[in-house]
């Protein structure tokens, strides 16, 4: 079996500094937080294998890097595109171009995106794709919320989640809002 390589980057976000891992081919693996590399490996790890990738640090910033960086100053199409390659089930996979597809602004209940990809009954099954899905903002699993609108977990914390979702120009309820943590 090889060992898949992956390049990490770090880049500093208003919400803390962001990992961004690539493939030698420079598709895009995972995005995660800084503060939540034990989840990222823990994903990885499902994902590829405990032992089945190795990280190096990144000598130049990379295509990946480069959009999410615009993203972040405001340039929120820069991410449309941008080619990433994941592992999981193919279920999960159905569930992750689903994602890609919930236009900027808007937000999708669970059981919506369930409906969207013809099994309305597999809600929870949606949620843990969801909750599995290595590439944070690209695949915007944030953008999903739950059915009465409020803010449901986000592996990378709910601060991050109500400011990508404000960043993107989704109007929170204040209620909403009201009940998530402080940024820091």
């Amino acid at each position: 079996m090889d060992i898949l390589t992956l390049f990490v980057e770090r880049t500093p976000t208003p919400v803390g500094d962001m990992l961004i891992l690539t493939d030698a081919e420079d598709r895009l693996r995972a995005v995660d937080w800084d503060d939540y590399q034990p989840r990222m490996h823990q994903l990885l790890g499902l994902h590829y294998g405990k032992n089945g990738y190795v990280l190096r640090e990144r000598g130049s910033a990379s295509q990946a890097r480069r959009r999410l960086d615009a993203y972040i100053g405001g340039e929120l199409s820069a991410i449309d595109e941008l080619e990433v390659a994941t592992a999981g089930t193919p279920f999960q996979r159905e569930v992750w171009a689903e994602l890609r597809r919930i236009p900027l602004g808007r937000t999708l209940s669970y059981s919506e995106l369930a409906g969207r990809i013809g099994r309305p009954k597999a809600v929870r099954a949606v949620g843990l794709a969801n909750g599995a899905n290595p590439v944070s903002i690209v695949v915007p699993c944030h953008r999903v919320i739950g059915a009465n609108a409020s803010l449901t977990g986000y592996g990378g914390g709910l601060h991050r989640k109500v400011w990508l979702l404000e960043h993107e120009g989704v109007e929170l309820a204040p209620r909403a809002a009201a009940r998530q943590p402080a940024l820091f």
